[in-house]
C-alpha cells in the first residue's frame, strides 16, 4: 500500500458526484494520483535544485505540474 489511504481517496470521488465508490476503484485512484505525485515532486526537487536551493517551494510544485502538463499535450 502506498501513502494514501483509502477513504479520502473514496470522499473525493464522491464529492466529484459518484453515487457509491468500490475499495478496487478508490484504490487504483490512489495509486494514480501518487505516481502522478512523485513525478511533479521529482520535477519540482530539480527545480529547486537548479534554483540553488535544497528546500521544494510552493513555486517549484506549481512550475513542476505545469511543466509535466504541457509536456503529456
Amino acid at each position: 500500500m502506498g501513502e494514501l489511504t483509502i477513504a479520502p481517496v473514496k470522499r473525493l470521488i464522491e464529492k466529484a458526484g459518484a453515487k457509491h465508490v468500490s475499495k478496487d476503484a478508490a484504490k487504483k485512484l490512489a495509486e494514480i494520483l501518487e505516481e502522478r505525485a512523485k513525478e511533479i515532486i521529482k520535477c519540482a526537487a530539480d527545480l529547486a535544485n537548479y534554483a540553488g536551493r535544497r528546500t521544494v517551494m510552493k513555486k517549484d510544485i506549481r512550475l513542476a505540474r505545469k511543466k509535466l502538463l504541457n509536456s503529456t499535450n
